[in-house]
C-alpha cells in the first residue's frame, strides 16, 4: 500500500466511530472473529483500545491485521484502523 492509499483511507477513517473496543481482558479470539466476520460488511473498521487493557495497542492491531488478512493503515493513540477490501465490488475505490 502507497502512502498515498494510506493518507486517503486515513481521511475516510476519521469520520467513523469505532466498531469495536478491546478491554481488561485483552484481545480474545471471540473478538478476533467478529472483527473479521464484519470485513464481510465493511472495507474500513475502526478498533478503540480502552485504557484498561495492558497490551500495547500497536502489537493489538499487528495481531489482528494478521489473523483477518487485512491491512493496518494506522495506530493513533488507543485507535487502530483496519483495510480489508470486498472481492467482489469493492467500495473504496484507492488512488493509484
Amino acid at each position: 500500500m502507497t502512502s498515498k492509499q494510506r493518507a486517503y483511507l486515513k481521511s475516510l477513517a476519521s469520520v467513523l466511530n469505532p466498531t469495536f473496543q478491546v478491554g481488561k481482558s485483552s484481545l480474545t479470539p471471540e473478538i478476533t472473529e467478529a472483527i473479521g466476520e464484519s470485513f464481510n460488511n465493511n472495507e474500513l473498521i475502526k478498533v478503540s483500545v480502552l485504557k484498561n487493557c495492558a497490551d500495547d495497542p500497536r502489537e493489538i492491531a499487528e495481531y489482528v491485521a494478521e489473523r483477518t488478512h487485512s491491512e493496518l493503515v494506522q495506530v493513533i493513540g488507543k485507535k487502530f484502523v483496519l483495510y480489508k477490501p470486498f472481492k467482489e465490488n469493492p467500495k473504496i475505490v484507492l488512488p493509484k
